[in-house]
């Protein structure tokens, strides 16, 4: 069985007991999220259910891992002849979660 959700502007083909890595969520690990944004489920006889543009009633339960930020990226501006350089940081932010239980 698996399903295909939409989290944090993007969408992710899901199966239960699979560690995923998404944008951002407001929880603490340990926690249990409901993620309800499911887009398609395809159960174990084969029958797909497509939202339109979501699937009613379904759901997928999640348990936070952890928080975490990634790899720092360098974003760096510059003019030539200009004397212009900007140099900055970033790291993006993630949640790992498992997926537990897939509802449909």
């Amino acid at each position: 069985m698996y399903a295909v959700i939409a989290t944090g502007g993007k969408q992710y083909k899901v199966e239960e007991g699979e560690l995923l890595k998404v944008e951002k969520l407001d929880a603490e690990p340990g926690e249990k999220v409901t993620l309800d944004q499911v887009l398609m489920v395809k159960d174990d006889n084969g029958t797909l259910k497509v939202g339109d543009p979501l699937v009613k009633g379904a759901s997928v339960v999640a348990e936070v891992i952890e928080q975490g930020r990634g790899k720092k990226i360098v974003v760096y501006k510059y003019k030539k002849r200009k004397n212009y350089r900007r140099k900055q940081g970033h790291r993006q932010a993630y949640t790992r979660i498992k997926i537990e239980k897939i509802e449909a």
